[in-house]
């Protein structure tokens, strides 16, 4: 047998945070070794932080990064580690792994496959690294293979895919494994989405089969640049078989997994395959022979376990409680905020961001005990000697209900009730004076009083504009980090007043829609993630349909009245948004899905929509930065371009309505 330890550490690194990535890099540097492990796959890009945008283009931050490898490479003294920065060669950048060991740098190899998609923008500052080509790197008198490389340690041959790599159709193990690679690392960035860790399971283990190969995957954790979550979840497989997962949504800056790896049985299964061929025309300098061997150690046999709510029932409520918790804490450590403000109105969207917030203290305080939870978070006042989340919320979170005389005291209750019951800083203030005030003024402007006839929406956005200045003025005054509450639904339609229930730095739940936050709450009041616990509190919330309450009372205003049911909505968006179906193909779709709906109706939701979503791309545009969660971001800035000025959709609805009356008189024929 041929045993070697590796390890898979995940980081939580800062774009251009050049001594706290260096930290946390020898932080798991020193955890590896101290396991005994000899070979260490750190995350993609770990030395600069992946979501350096532009940055990378800086000739100034590249040559920081080199420095700075310099300085790391040291630490390989007794193993090998591939540490992942930007490097220019005759002026073009290329993402790239840096091996180094026993404190040499022995090669660098470029990233093939560039992510573009989605939330990526990878080819805007790199190029791809052509197959089979190499070339020499030289920085000043040093002289570093570069490109389609694999090392030899003493016999065992060690090659890569960086992140995008595996996740292609023509992966570059495939070549990597007719050269007869037996180890294969994966430094990546691969963002959280919903379910997405079960994908990547999937690749690392058919890797690992189909290569004949161990598979080290490595990825970075929790917020690094302030849109994208990363959930970790490092893994080790060998034949096919996972050895080992490291636990996801951490709130250490690193986690380090290791597994014994048999390398003799890997070459076992590859000389027992009929479909193996070995590639005996690669060429010879290929091979970057390392003079270091791999230390041999014993067999160890450890138990795969996952942390239970990852077998849960409720895995996506599981996840996007999480991810969102650990994308606070970051986010408000990282920004230097004090704490957090939220105006809450006792309706849901605003009732989710408050419970977040709380159960972010929570997730904080089971990962990293109260010691090292105030000491991450030192910079803050009031955090010396608290014992518990209610302390820690009295101080980090400041909710202030903001009240006119359209607002009711089943919503106040409902905001007071949550605030209190989480151990926040609770406050009501009254705003409709102000907005009384301004209400004069328009009429002083227009020569008339203001009514509800004529001047409805203007009545309605000068209440929740008038909300914005206070809730401004708390927020700097605890020189706080204010979040605003607009979900992915309202988004869509422009369902939320510019400068008023808009206002903040930060929008936790931008990327999810009305429908899965409203299950959400009623998990979250009834169940709650394994390991915390529900909130009971949240029944005062869910009781009630959802209303911006800007309407005088006997109105009955309602979200839904407003616009349409949230589920037809949300299937309207993924259809016409993210799989780009026009009018009468949506129509087609909602037709089979919603059959309790009349013709009609299906086209004056369709209609509603596809004429919101066009008027209301400007909103978009000014939102405040909200999280990744899945593929159906609105954000413009990293997902979903949309022109602020366009035709409307009006042709295309107006095929839908033709369809519409052609259907509509065959449908309504009597029986015979």
């Amino acid at each position: 047998m041929l045993n070697i330890k590796v390890a898979a550490a995940v980081l939580n690194q800062t774009p251009l945070d050049w001594e706290g990535n260096a930290k946390n890099i020898l932080q798991a540097l020193e955890t590896a070794k101290a396991d005994g492990a000899s070979v260490v796959c750190l995350p993609e890009l770990c030395i600069t932080g992946y979501g350096c945008e532009d940055a990378f283009l800086s000739a100034g931050m590249r040559r920081m990064a080199w420095d700075k490898l310099q300085e790391l490479v040291p630490a390989t003294e007794g193993l090998v580690a591939c540490f992942g920065l930007p490097i220019s060669y005759r002026g073009l950048v290329f993402n790239v792994a840096a091996i180094a060991a026993n404190g040499r740098l022995l090669g660098m190899v470029p990233k093939k496959n560039l992510a573009g998609d989605g939330i990526h923008y990878e080819p805007r500052w790199f190029k791809p690294w052509p197959t089979g080509k190499r070339a020499i790197y030289e920085e000043g008198e040093m002289k570093v293979p570069l490109g389609d490389l694999v090392f030899n340690f003493d016999g065992v041959m060690m090659g890569l895919e960086i992140c995008e790599d595996a996740w292609v159709a023509s992966r570059p193990g495939g070549r990597l494994a007719e050269l007869g690679v037996d180890l294969i690392l994966n430094p990546s960035a691969s963002h959280f989405a919903f379910e997405k860790q079960e994908v990547r399971r999937r690749f690392v283990l058919e890797g690992s089969r189909a290569f004949h190969s161990a598979y080290v995957y490595a990825n970075l954790l929790g917020n690094e640049s302030g849109r994208a979550i990363y959930d970790g979840g490092a893994m080790v497989a060998s034949s096919g078989r996972l050895l080992a997962e490291a636990p996801r949504f951490s709130f250490q800056d690193s986690v380090v997994t290791t597994a014994v790896v048999d390398i003799d049985v890997n070459r076992m299964n590859r000389a027992k395959s009929d479909a193996f061929v070995l590639n005996f025309d690669a060429a010879r300098d290929q091979v970057v022979e390392a003079e270091f061997a791999l230390p041999h150690c014993e067999p160890e046999v450890q138990p795969l376990s996952l942390d239970a709510w990852e077998g849960s029932d409720y895995l996506k409520e599981e996840e996007f409680t999480r991810a969102v918790t650990l994308g606070l804490f970051d986010y408000l450590r990282k920004s230097r905020s004090q704490g957090f403000v939220v105006s809450l109105s006792g309706g849901a969207d605003s009732a989710a961001v408050t419970t977040l917030c709380a159960y972010m203290v929570q997730f904080a305080l089971k990962d990293l005990g109260v010691e090292r939870f105030v000491k991450k978070l030192s910079y803050i006042n009031g955090l010396e000697g608290v014992l518990d989340a209610s302390e820690i919320n009295q101080t980090l979170l400041t909710c202030v209900y903001q009240a006119t005389r359209n607002s009711g005291e089943v919503t106040f209750n409902a905001a007071k009730e949550v605030a209190e019951t989480v151990g926040a800083n609770f406050h009501r203030i009254d705003v409709d004076d102000l907005v009384q005030r301004y209400m004069e003024l328009g009429a002083e402007v227009l020569g008339r009083p203001l009514t509800w006839e004529q001047d409805d929406i203007a009545l309605q956005n000068i209440q929740a504009r008038t909300r914005s200045p206070s809730i401004w003025l708390v927020a700097n005054l605890k020189n706080a980090l204010l979040l605003s509450t607009s979900n992915r639904s309202e988004a869509a339609v422009g369902y939320a007043t510019m400068d008023g229930d808009t206002s903040g730095g930060l929008c936790p739940i931008s990327g999810i829609d009305k429908a899965f936050l409203r299950e959400w709450l009623l998990w979250m009041e009834q169940e709650g993630p394994a390991g915390v616990g529900c909130l009971p509190a949240l029944e005062l919330i869910n009781q009630q349909q959802p209303t911006a309450e800007l309407r005088p009372a006997d109105q009955k205003q309602t979200d839904e009245a407003d616009l349409m049911p949230y589920t037809v909505l949300d299937t309207i968006e993924r259809l016409a948004i993210r799989d780009k179906q026009t009018a009468i193909e949506v129509f087609t779709q909602l037709r089979q899905r919603y059959p309790v709906y009349t013709l009609r109706e299906l086209g004056g939701f369709i209609q509603r929509f596809f004429q919101l979503w066009s008027r209301n791309q400007w909103k978009r545009e000014r939102y405040a930065p909200g999280f990744h969660l899945d593929d159906e971001n609105l954000d413009p800035k990293t997902w979903c371009r949309f022109p602020i000025l366009s035709g409307g959709f009006r042709v295309e609805l107006q095929i839908m309505w033709d369809h519409i009356n052609e259907l509509e008189p065959e449908e309504s024929e009597p029986e015979s």
